[in-house]
């Protein structure tokens, strides 16, 4: 029988075992250019004993970014950032996988540089509110 701590051949990666950490969204990107930091690489390097990791909600293009804090994937720096967590995973002997979040239009435009303001699929608006700041909560798409 089958335990959830038998190995898997995902594809071409074999992982350790059949437990996954599920993606978790952690708003911890301080560092410059929403970038992670060393700590983020020590909270996924502490983790690697699970079969497989999903990195939380990063986002692929500038105009993804929906939460405060959350990290990217979109400029060199962030994958040079990114590269010291998934070394650190594997010198630990985990694996990794980044999850891609576009937040579509689930976003505020004090999130995003340059006057730019969110977009997704449809022409709804998104009902609800979003928190653009710890201490501040935010009406979705002032701008209309």
């Amino acid at each position: 029988m089958t335990t959830a701590f038998d190995p898997l051949q995902l594809g071409d990666i074999q992982l350790a075992n059949r437990i996954a950490m599920s993606p978790m969204t952690r708003s911890r990107a301080h560092g410059p250019g929403a970038t992670v930091t060393d700590l983020t690489a020590t909270y996924y390097s502490q983790r690697a004993s699970a079969g497989l990791i999903i990195t939380e909600g990063t986002q692929p293009s500038v105009i993804g970014q929906g939460y405060p804090d959350t990290p990217g994937l979109h400029s060199a720096e962030q994958v040079t950032a990114w590269q010291t967590v998934t070394d650190a995973v594997h010198a630990a002997g985990g694996t990794i996988f980044a999850q891609l979040m576009h937040t579509g239009r689930i976003g505020h435009p004090s999130l995003l540089p340059d006057g730019l303001i969110p977009v997704g699929p449809s022409a709804f608006r998104a009902k609800g509110h979003v928190y653009a700041t710890r201490a501040r909560k935010t009406s979705l798409h002032p701008y209309r």
